[in-house]
């Protein structure tokens, strides 16, 4: 999805969430339940935008005009190198009504568990006032 990536590239948080749909339902390489609603999802990019270092897209998986799609990515988190993928799914009105995101090596994984852990708060109190 062209504008999705472009916005992620830009760091563009506000144009990124605006392509969210309401319903929008985001799954974390993280954490085992999906969190729903654009609010939320929208708090929780922020945070990461904020832990991923030196993150870039490095290659796109779809057909333009479908609703899925892939888009591979490298960054790090502290030390830890992470390479993931951010696989998209658009409805109706071609907005993200799924986000999952899976990233490797597991130390990767590890070290960003630890640094949204850490924003949590912050996550939850920017969810409330955007829901509101």
């Amino acid at each position: 999805m062209r504008a999705f990536r472009e916005a992620v590239e830009a760091h563009d948080l506000d144009a990124v969430v605006a392509l969210l749909a309401e319903d929008v339902v985001f799954t974390s390489p993280v954490v085992f339940k999906p969190y729903t609603g654009r609010a939320v999802t929208g708090a929780i990019l922020r945070a990461v935008a904020e832990v991923f270092e030196d993150f870039r897209y490095v290659r796109e998986i779809g057909d333009a005009d479908g609703r899925d799609h892939a888009l591979v990515f490298t960054a790090r988190v502290g030390d830890r190198r992470v390479d993931g993928c951010d696989f998209l799914h658009v409805d109706d009105d071609g907005r993200v009504d799924e986000l999952t995101v899976m990233v490797r090596p597991l130390s990767g994984a590890r070290a960003l568990a630890a640094a949204m852990g850490a924003r949590f708060e912050q996550i939850a109190q920017e969810a409330r006032e955007n829901s509101a």
